[in-house]
């Protein structure tokens, strides 16, 4: 599946980028054993990373928790969109596995993805500055 969504993006005049999502911010290793994945959080994104990047992929959906690991056992040729980012002083919602803005990119990620923080912000755009700050600092 994520060679033939590779090569169909590919094909495409505007070549958009494919991601494989991994293991998602909401999981932690207590719920993925829950669902019948065995072993740990990160021995299960290095295994579904390998796979995005020998698919084809150009890149992964991760939370900066493993980004690190996946750096360094795949290189750094990929995409690593980070979820699950909080900037500091927030809440976790329902993400098991949060991180602030500055830590996901010290960890590798290429892009993080803050969604409620600032969404649901009384001033989003003063919110999302304040990330751009933390990032900065």
């Amino acid at each position: 599946m994520l060679r033939a969504a590779s090569q169909a993006a590919a094909a495409q005049a505007s070549h958009p980028l494919v991601l494989d999502v991994t293991v998602l911010t909401s999981l932690d290793e207590n719920e993925l054993n829950t669902i019948g994945i065995r072993g740990t959080v990160v021995g299960q994104v290095l295994r579904l990373g390998a796979l995005a990047l020998s698919s084809g992929c150009g890149g992964v959906v991760a939370s900066a928790h493993e980004a690190t690991a996946l750096r360094e056992e795949l290189g750094q040729d990929f995409v690593i969109v980070t979820p699950g980012v909080r900037p500091a002083g927030s809440g976790k919602d329902d993400q098991a596995r949060v991180v602030t803005p500055a830590e996901a990119i010290a960890a590798g990620a290429t892009q993080i993805v803050v969604g409620r923080p600032i969404t649901e912000a009384a001033d989003p755009a003063a919110e999302a500055r304040a990330v751009l700050s933390q990032i900065a600092g």
